[in-house]
């Protein structure tokens, strides 16, 4: 058998608009009902999920007969973590709250087995390498994994040119909510201001050839920043649609 190749991050390279859907329920089981919804990427939460490692890879799992491909945002850019993450299965990794280009070089080596990182090599252990089933996956793995990194403060806008400028860097987030609250706007990532912000981002990054992502749940402005160059966009949070719907139909049947 060999390594898979990493079809979101081609489709990244290739310049392809991926949307996708960010799951917060923490289970499996409705995981792969919306795996089966026909997004091109979806977000397994570990920052503000209840996700630990045993749960992703339990996603991981429940997803991988589908077409969309698994993101894993982990909570923090721990290489032990990072490391432990890749050996599950993920290919895709997005790493919050990147300050700078330092800390992004830092990442992109955490990922990558040496001479080229500093990955610790335990593939024989590994879901990643179907337990050296796949016989090339020592020489194909940095090639296949994507590192996408988490810009979402005021101070890592300013450092955006830098940070794209980082060899193994495959895609650059921009997170609204911290953002807004960075700007003094907490809880309104939609702000005008805000908003003025992100889009000078995406052009930004336009300009460096690194593809930018975005999530945003509000269709017309998540139009707006595809239009304006986002390049993975997440449109909707499994969390807020079950509520929603749910909410919805309880007041029709129970109006306050």
């Amino acid at each position: 058998m060999r390594t898979p190749a990493n079809a979101f991050k081609k489709a990244l390279a290739s310049d392809r608009i991926q949307i996708g859907l960010w799951l917060g329920l923490g289970d499996p089981y409705a995981a792969e009902l919306c795996a089966s919804c026909g997004f091109d990427w979806l977000l397994i939460d570990g920052e503000h999920a209840p996700n630990d490692l045993r749960s992703m890879l339990a996603t991981l799992q429940s997803v991988a007969a589908y077409g969309s491909h698994p993101v894993v945002r982990i909570p923090h850019g721990d290489p032990s973590l990072i490391k432990q993450v890749l050996e599950i299965g993920a290919q895709t990794l997005l790493v919050p709250m990147v300050e700078d280009a330092v800390q992004a070089q830092q990442l992109a080596r955490a990922m990558r087995y040496p001479p080229a990182g500093t990955r610790g090599v335990g593939s024989g252990l590994a879901r990643s390498s179907r337990w050296n089933g796949f016989v090339d996956y020592l020489e194909r793995a940095d090639d296949e994994v994507c590192l996408l990194v988490q810009v979402e403060t005021i101070d890592a806008i300013s450092q955006l040119e830098a940070i794209a400028q980082v060899d193994g860097v495959d895609g650059i987030f921009i997170g609204p909510a911290d953002l807004a609250a960075s700007m003094g706007y907490l809880g309104k990532p939609t702000h005008a201001e805000v908003q003025a912000v992100i889009d000078d981002a995406i052009r930004t990054l336009a300009r460096a050839g690194k593809p930018a992502g975005i999530l945003c749940t509000d269709e017309t402005l998540a139009r707006h920043y595809i239009a304006g160059g986002i390049r993975f966009a997440a449109v909707g949070v499994d969390t807020s649609l079950l509520a929603q719907t749910a909410r919805a139909l309880a007041a029709r049947f129970r109006p306050a």
